[in-house]
């Protein structure tokens, strides 16, 4: 697994709420969907409803150890290449909280936690190519 987090995700409780408190910062992001990209250097922050988040990541707030809100995103370039690193968290004693699977988007990605309970998605995205230094650019979805 390259050392790169490509987004990171955060689950709120009112979308609108959130996307104008970022904009308040000087954070201007896009909505498609009911989520909020901001890019941010070479990652990306996601605004997503909380519930949402959860139900797509597999983990409930109702479980012991709670749920943060908050899911690191870690893009590769290749559905086998999702496989691979799901495989390899789980040998290092990672739980897998959402198999990898064809997504929504068109896209294929799986969840997992780490030792301490931060959940994971590693995902490949056709949609967000990656440069050749892992960096992530969001797409103008004005064009599309």
């Amino acid at each position: 697994m390259e050392q790169r987090i490509s987004l990171i995700t955060l689950g709120v409780a009112d979308l609108e709420r959130a996307r104008a408190f970022y904009q308040r910062l000087g954070w201007e992001g896009q909505e498609v969907e009911e989520t909020v990209f901001i890019q941010a250097g070479g990652i990306a922050l996601v605004l997503w409803g909380r519930e949402k988040l959860t139900l797509d990541c597999g983990i409930s707030d109702d479980q012991p150890s709670g749920f943060s809100g908050v899911v690191l995103a870690h893009n590769v370039r290749s559905e086998e290449e999702v496989d691979d690193v799901m495989a390899s968290a789980e040998t290092a004693g990672a739980t897998v909280t959402r198999p990898a699977a064809k997504t929504f988007y068109g896209g294929y990605a799986g969840f997992f936690t780490d030792l301490d309970g931060h959940a994971w998605e590693i995902a490949h995205n056709p949609g967000f190519p990656l440069a050749s230094d892992g960096s992530i650019t969001i797409p103008d979805f004005s064009k599309s």
